[in-house]
């Protein structure tokens, strides 16, 4: 069936029965993709306070969430059903301590070479950094908040790049 301008755009997971599919990328070009995604983690300043002078009860809460994320990036594949697995040629996970939310920043920036997207991966990456930053703080304040994930910025691929 041809697509009309009038049209919706199709959803590339689901097949014409309606079923969800695994998208074929085996005739893509392999060609350079980039994709960050942030997120934030907003809790009270005292909390933030024990963050960074580093005497949170379960020890290097930064630390310890970074290589979560990066880990996360890394096992995209496994956490979302339709996702390719890919070989991730850079993963950077970076948490920025903020005052002013009083929070954290969390962003990830994943670069892979191959026929699709790393958007998944970003958004994971910042996902899991977020939830590791909860996970390590939760004894000192339950009412954290996971705010504002989002893709910031992709490059590469056919549909180009895009900048929240």
């Amino acid at each position: 069936m041809a697509h009309k301008a009038s049209d919706p755009p199709a959803l590339t997971h689901i097949d014409p029965a309606g079923e969800a599919r695994m998208v074929d990328v085996s005739d893509k070009p392999a060609t350079e993709r980039i994709a960050v995604a942030e997120g934030r983690v907003v809790m009270s300043k005292a909390t933030l306070d024990l963050i960074v002078s580093g005497n949170a009860k379960k020890g290097d809460v930064l630390g310890t969430a970074r290589i979560a994320g990066i880990m996360a990036a890394k096992r995209t594949s496994d956490l979302i059903p339709l996702c390719h697995p890919l070989a991730l040629s850079k993963v950077t996970v970076d948490i920025t301590p903020d005052a002013t939310l009083p929070g954290c920043i969390v962003s990830a920036i994943v670069k892979v070479t191959g026929p699709t997207g790393v958007e998944m991966e970003a958004l994971t990456a910042v996902s899991v950094a977020c939830l590791a930053i909860y996970d390590m703080i939760k004894a000192v304040e339950r009412g954290v908040r996971i705010e504002d994930i989002h893709l910031v910025e992709k490059k590469g691929g056919k549909s180009g790049h895009y900048r929240a």
